[in-house]
């Protein structure tokens, strides 16, 4: 299926209301920060941002006059104080901004700043966006049922996200995957299936092979890859339920073929019951603060009619599970799927306790 048919052609950002807020003040993810994303817009000048390929990067360095420039990179150590450390003033003079880039490609268009500790030449990124409902609900979900933790505030309409370090999936697919052993690629085809799994549990969308990252892990005498999510704008809008299941964009076809050619169909349905199982274990663990985000989302409008009608239609004919019938929002419709999965592992848990006692 062709990407113009598989998504629609714009998403809208959505607004906080009142639950959310609610919710993001309650887990400390509403913090009041110094510069809101409409002060970076702000720029005088910009050049294009290219690859070492000389490729371009769809990303622009901007420039700001001086006056304003020094306001600016004040601010932005002040936000990463807030984000990665005490939120005081004491590490400031030891930081510098490098470089802060916009870019005008995808729906969030954020600006990434580039901080470097002018004591050792370390540096890192973090994101300013603007802030969409949809994108947060993706990210405490990434937060709470994936592997991974994630950092990120909200205040009023900017949204602050850390860098999720990887190599971009695209980039890996093009130029690493090929000289990947056969023993490398079977464990990559694997964790491949367990992702797909994990994106349409929860259903995160749009998972185009530039939207993850593939993170080698030096584990003794071997490189084990995981794969993590880097965009959570498409979370519960989609009304296909193919957006959810990054196996059906194009852009992740080797990674397909990965799977067909290195794992057998048992052992596709055994990764996929592994990762079914421990995000239903997350779920158990997280039950109190998923209740309260989905509670949320229950109240919000973040995608269209149209969408949540055909979306819950089509689940339904895969789990023929009822309740999707049932669903009148996104969030009634995450709700029902995180608790489809909740109840499948209870009920299996439940029926291996029987058979072992009796």
């Amino acid at each position: 299926m062709s990407e113009e048919k598989l998504m629609s052609k714009k998403k809208p950002a959505y607004p906080v209301k009142k639950r959310l807020d609610i919710y993001l003040n309650r887990y400390n993810r509403k913090i009041e920060i110094p510069i809101f994303y409409d002060d970076l817009l702000r720029f005088s000048g910009s050049v294009a941002v290219y690859d070492n390929n000389d490729e371009d990067t769809l990303w622009v360095r901007v420039f700001y006059s001086d006056f304003e420039r020094e306001e600016i990179d004040l601010s932005l150590k002040k936000v990463y104080s807030i984000l990665h450390s005490d939120g005081s003033n004491r590490i400031l003079e030891y930081l510098n901004i490098d470089a802060i880039d916009y870019c005008t490609f995808g729906n969030s268009k954020p600006f990434r700043i580039k901080v470097r500790n002018i004591l050792n030449d370390n540096y890192t990124h973090f994101y300013v966006k603007k802030t969409d409902a949809s994108r947060i609900y993706g990210l405490e979900l990434e937060h709470m049922l994936s592997p991974y933790n994630l950092n990120f505030l909200v205040y009023k309409d900017t949204l602050i996200e850390e860098h999720i370090a990887g190599i971009p999936g695209d980039v890996f697919i093009k130029e690493m995957l090929p000289n990947c052993t056969e023993s490398e690629k079977a464990q990559l085809a694997k964790e491949f299936v367990k992702f797909n799994e994990r994106c349409m549990i929860r259903l995160l969308g749009d998972m185009r092979s530039y939207n993850y990252v593939i993170v080698p892990v030096h584990d003794f005498d071997h490189v084990v890859y995981r794969i993590r999510a880097i965009d959570f704008d498409q979370q519960c809008y989609e009304g296909k339920f193919k957006v959810y299941l990054p196996q059906f964009f194009k852009e992740n076809f080797k990674m397909v073929e990965l799977v067909s050619s290195k794992l057998q169909k048992y052992s596709v349905d055994q990764y996929k019951i592994e990762e079914r199982s421990i995000v239903a274990k997350r779920i158990i663990s997280s039950e109190k603060r998923i209740n309260q985000l989905i509670n949320a989302a229950k109240t919000d409008k973040i995608s269209l009619a149209e969408n949540i009608e055909r979306l819950k239609g089509e689940i339904h004919e895969f789990t023929l599970d009822v309740d999707f019938k049932r669903c009148k929002t996104m969030g009634d419709v995450l709700d029902t799927a995180l608790e489809f999965v909740k109840r499948n592992y209870e009920d299996v848990s439940m029926k291996q306790l029987i058979e072992k006692k009796f």
